[in-house]
């Protein structure tokens, strides 16, 4: 390839090195020159031009992009058509990336010209998102070492499918576990199993004694499940521990006992007929990402987990300080479209657990405002947007806030935990979305003026193929709610703690966010007494909450 000034009357075919803005339109970077373009820059008075001219030996970039792209795929993923010497890959479905890094660093190595670049190996991707990238950086690339790259690359990246299965937990007991921490345990175990599609089969809770867990483990693979966890009431602390010595005694082997990544030290991984066990560390009994995480999704996945695997997870196993997993980058709009034509799912998920701590005893939810509860003014106004489906989630005062809503067409979820705060609520209406949404609005009960029209202006501010994957209402400037999110953010909130929802995540993605700007609604709450009454809310006594149901 040959680069540099060309004079305009000898460049027709050559490759226009920057943009070109004529009176009549412009000529992009890149464009191949014609006969036609050779008119226009000349009447502009343009003598000379930045050009390449490619020689026989030369590939163009983008086709030099889309040999290479192709020959690297080994999978389970789309690859757009190809744009600027560029083709990105995306996630056929929900997976695990798995990548050859031999191979790809040595494709790099070929010629500067030549480029490919991936996730890290083994992350947990959503469907539509960008795993990869091929990209040749000039305009084009010696078509030898386009050739060397493709035999060099060949099935180098590709998506392992989350395979939903039966699921067993055993639990074991001892004097100072409390049953509530066994209850929340399986409800956080059925998130995480929710991630990829799968349900918990069965479980069983038994003393925390060898032939106990190993007559369980047994009768749990007996039974049909294809993965068993088992949660110890206490820590495995060594090769010859209950766990282990349990999974022996019921013909089992064990596979590896620890592992580099912290919190997650203390997993076991073994196996009895085939089926894989997982001694679960402590660290597993919370929603947030640790190492057991990372092994469960291999085997979700299909993937070996063996002491080699494990062992070679130090680089990065660190885990304390880091955030969410990195959020997708959704595929175009066409790219979308011709993967998967049906139109999105936006669902709502509407909070309808909290205490009202603030509103001096009374449930504000079940304050009138024209004689109408507000948390039925709320889920009236979901109903009537452009959202698929409505699912409340309810938790203090359950069978009050479920008969507010009597007649109308909502899913109702119970969040046992609402005691907890926020993130409990958003992890039970995540668990309750139905596999195909695409995206979840979180709205509070307690704002009577987010209407129908707000919440289409939301939907419609959702665009993932122009990168916008969080949208957030706005008044004044200042952010409020609702919030909408893309299925790429749901295992991030699906792993929330505390009470101050996801305003840690909107931080962490300012670069996906768009915020809408609908007025005073977008902050206007009705959290004390207060409030209520300038609202026009009628405020009853403070009832006697009825028993929730567990």
């Amino acid at each position: 390839m040959k680069f540099g000034p060309l004079a305009t009357r000898d460049a027709e075919g050559a490759l226009l090195a920057h943009t070109l803005r004529l009176a009549d339109g412009a000529l992009k970077k890149g464009h191949r020159l014609t006969a036609d373009d050779i008119a226009r820059i000349l009447k502009a008075g343009i003598t000379e031009v930045i050009a390449a001219r490619l020689g026989p030996d030369d590939c163009h970039e983008d086709e030099a992009a889309h040999r290479i792209a192709k020959a690297a795929s080994g999978g389970g993923l789309t690859l757009e058509p190809p744009f600027t010497g560029r083709v990105n890959f995306h996630a056929d479905a929900d997976g695990v990336l798995v990548v050859d890094k031999d191979a790809i660093d040595r494709t790099n190595r070929i010629d500067p010209a030549i480029t490919l670049a991936t996730l890290p190996a083994f992350a947990r991707v959503t469907r539509g998102r960008m795993v990869a990238t091929a990209k040749i950086i000039p305009f084009a690339a010696p078509r030898a070492d386009v050739e060397a790259a493709c035999d060099t690359v060949r099935g180098a990246v590709r998506l392992a499918p989350f395979r939903a299965r039966p699921v067993a937990l055993v639990a074991t007991q001892l004097a100072h576990l409390k049953p509530a921490t066994l209850d929340k345990t399986r409800r956080i175990t059925e998130s995480r199993l929710a991630v990829y599609g799968a349900q918990l089969a069965g479980e069983t809770r038994v003393a925390h004694d060898t032939e106990a867990v190993a007559e369980a483990i047994a009768a749990q693979i007996a039974d049909g499940a294809e993965l068993v966890l088992v949660f110890g009431a206490s820590a495995i602390v060594d090769r010859d521990d209950v766990i282990p010595s349990a999974i022996e005694r019921a013909g089992g082997t064990i596979t590896h006992f620890g592992m580099p990544v912290d919190p997650g030290n203390l997993l076991l991984v073994g196996e009895v007929g085939g089926v894989p066990v997982l001694g679960a560390p402590g660290c597993a009994r919370s929603p947030k990402e640790n190492g057991f995480d990372w092994v469960l999704d291999r085997l979700m996945a299909d993937l070996p987990v063996t002491r080699q695997e494990i062992t070679g997870l130090g680089v990065g196993g660190l885990l304390m300080e880091i955030g969410t997993r990195p959020q997708p980058r959704e595929m175009p709009r066409e790219v979308a479209q011709a993967a998967d034509p049906r139109r999105r799912r936006v669902e709502g998920i509407l909070l309808a657990a909290g205490q009202s701590r603030r509103a001096g005893g009374v449930n504000k939810l079940l304050a009138r405002i024209g004689g109408e509860p507000l948390v039925r003014i709320a889920a009236r106004a979901a109903l009537a947007s452009g959202l698929s489906r409505l699912t409340v989630v309810t938790g203090h005062m359950a069978p009050e806030v479920e008969a507010a809503l009597e007649g109308l067409d909502v899913a109702l979820a119970h969040n046992p935990d609402h005691a907890e705060g926020m993130a409990a609520s958003i992890r039970t209406g995540i668990k309750a979305l139905r596999p195909d949404a695409d995206a979840a609005m979180i709205l509070l009960a307690d704002m009577p003026g987010v209407t129908a029209a707000v919440l289409d202006r939301l939907i419609t501010a959702y665009r993932p193929d122009e990168g916008v994957t969080l949208v957030l209402a706005t008044s004044g400037g200042k952010r409020g709610n609702p919030v909408l999110w893309d299925r790429g953010h749901f295992d991030a909130l699906a792993r929330l703690e505390g009470d101050t929802g996801a305003r840690h995540l909107i931080g962490q993605h300012a670069a996906a966010l768009r915020e809408v700007e609908i007025g005073e609604a977008a902050r206007l709450d009705l959290d004390t007494r207060e409030a209520l009454a300038a609202a026009g809310a009628e405020v009853g006594e403070a009832p006697s909450p009825s028993a929730s149901p567990n």
